[in-house]
Formats: C-alpha cells, structure tokens, sequence
C-alpha cells in the first residue's frame, strides 16, 4: 500500500490469531484489503495481481499455501515447487503488506471433514479430469475469503474455470468480497505464465509456444465463420498431438459465464485446452472474437 514496505521487513504470519489481529488493526484504521491467494513459486502472473491490488491503494495480502485437498493422490502435490524465502523477497520488493502462509494444521485442523463444493460450472473442462479438485478450491479459498476477509481478490484468468468457481461460491455464500480476474500473462512466445512451467525442459519449453498460438489461431477461425466448431477443433487436436503434446485431456469452446461446450457462437465463448507436454500437463483458455496474441 506504501513504498516504505520495500523498505521494511515484509511480515510473514502462520497463525490465525495473528492475521486476525493485524487485519484489525487495519480495518481500525479505515483501510481497504486486497487478497491475492497464491500456492506460492510466484511469477509475474502472480506479482501483477499484487500490483493491481496496490494500485487500488488497498493492502496488499498474498497467502502461500501449497493446498493438498485439490491434488488428486496421483498428481503433483509432492513435487510442487516450493520457494517461500524466493516468493517473499519479490514480494518485499514489490511492496507488498503481508504474507499468510499458513501451517497445514491451521488450514485443516484435526478431525477436518467440512468441504464446499460448486455444481454445474464443474461439470466440464477439469471438472471431469481432476474429480477432487475444485472442492478443494473452493474449500480453501472460501477458508481463505474467511479469514483475510479483503475487500477484493484477485485471480487470473488463465486459471478460468476456477476463476468462475470463485465468483460463484462468493456470491452463494455471501461473503461480501469482489472477486476481480486479471487477464493471462503470457512470456513472449505466448504461453501463458504457470508455476508448472518449471517442470518444463529446454526442448519442451520450446515447444511449448505452439500451444498459444494452435488455441488463438482456432478462436480467431471460429470468430470468422470458416468452418464448424467441431471440425476446427478436430484440427487444433491434430495439430497438438502433431508437435508432440499428449494425452490431450480436452480442447473445447464454451459458453463463457456457465462453461458448457457449445457447437455454434450465440453468447460469449472461450476456447479452452488442457494437454501433456511430457510430464508436465498445461492449460490455457483464450476468448474467441479477437485475436488473442501479437
């Protein structure tokens, strides 16, 4: 909220009652809150939604919590990169307020069997392929809503589909925050900015830019009519597995506000893909009706 933060020693806290206390003492003083949930290894995705916050003069909040509940026992939980002293140094630099970063049994005590689960907007795109994970989504960032209790969050949006599971548990719920999606960013090449790019080999992160560009050229194709929503997406299929990405969980385009895939463009769509590239499984989600990369 204020340049003397990069000065200062950023605050990293791990006890509810301390959060609490400090978040108090904020509001006492009149102050708006931003939160920027994060399960830390940040890249300038993550530090763009923390400028936003900032820019809305508002205090700036990242929690780091790596969340078991949403990895499913055969997914990366594990292995998910974990760089705490990394994530924080930037985060002094950038100027932010505070960090959350709680212990796994502050997040899910002894005995924990509470879970907040989102119907319909999971029923497609990862809703299928990663059975637990949106209840664990929605299970921790309602825990996390709770206890920051900010007046906006903010998420990307290359993590659409969470996104649209966020607004609406918030909404259901009555949790009394804005939930603000900040678009994609993306390095030069296109692809979109992920924690799990670090999984990435050399040659894969070369490849890799061939799927940005396979998802923008087939949402501008649809936008002009050129051919059926099914046969262009056949074609982007082919072209993924053809430059090595595979199994290729799904390449679909849906209904923007309810995720339902659609085979004609009535209401605002996205194209959305998921897909191996070796070991490390990459999504992304662009609109269709403009073009999406340089």
């Amino acid at each position: 909220m204020t340049t003397e933060n990069s000065a200062a020693i950023l605050p990293v806290l791990r006890k509810s009652a301390e959060l609490r206390a400090r978040i108090a003492a904020w509001r006492s003083a009149g102050d708006r809150i931003g939160l920027v949930p994060t399960m830390g290894a940040l890249h300038e995705g993550h530090l763009t939604l923390v400028r936003r916050a900032l820019d809305a003069g508002e205090r700036a909040v990242v929690s780091i919590f790596v969340n078991p509940t949403q990895f499913a026992p055969s997914e990366d939980f594990s292995l998910y990169p974990r760089r705490e002293a990394e994530d924080v140094a930037k985060l002094q630099a950038l100027g932010a307020d505070l960090v959350w970063a709680p212990e796994l049994e502050e997040m899910y005590p002894p005995r924990f069997s509470t879970y907040v689960r989102v119907e319909e907007l999971t029923d497609h795109l990862d809703g299928p392929h990663r059975p637990s994970h949106f209840q664990g989504v929605a299970t921790v960032v309602t825990k996390l809503l709770r206890q920051v209790a900010p007046d906006r969050a903010y998420f990307g949006e290359k993590d659409y589909q969470q996104l649209q599971v966020v607004t609406r548990l918030a909404r259901d719920l009555d949790l009394g925050v804005e939930i603000v999606g900040v678009p994609t960013v993306r390095d030069p090449d296109g692809l979109a900015l992920s924690s799990r790019n670090l999984y990435l080999s050399e040659d894969e992160r070369q490849r890799a830019g061939i799927l940005p560009r396979v998802l923008a050229e087939t949402a501008d194709a649809a936008a002009a009519g050129v051919a059926s929503l099914p046969e262009l997406l056949r074609a982007a299929r082919a072209a993924l597995t053809e430059a090595g990405f595979g199994p290729i969980d799904y390449i679909q385009i849906c209904d923007a506000e309810t995720l339902v895939p659609v085979n004609a463009l009535e209401r605002p769509a996205r194209i959305f893909v998921a897909a191996r590239l070796g070991k490390t499984r990459l999504i992304d989600n662009m609109p269709v009706g403009r073009s999406n990369l340089p």
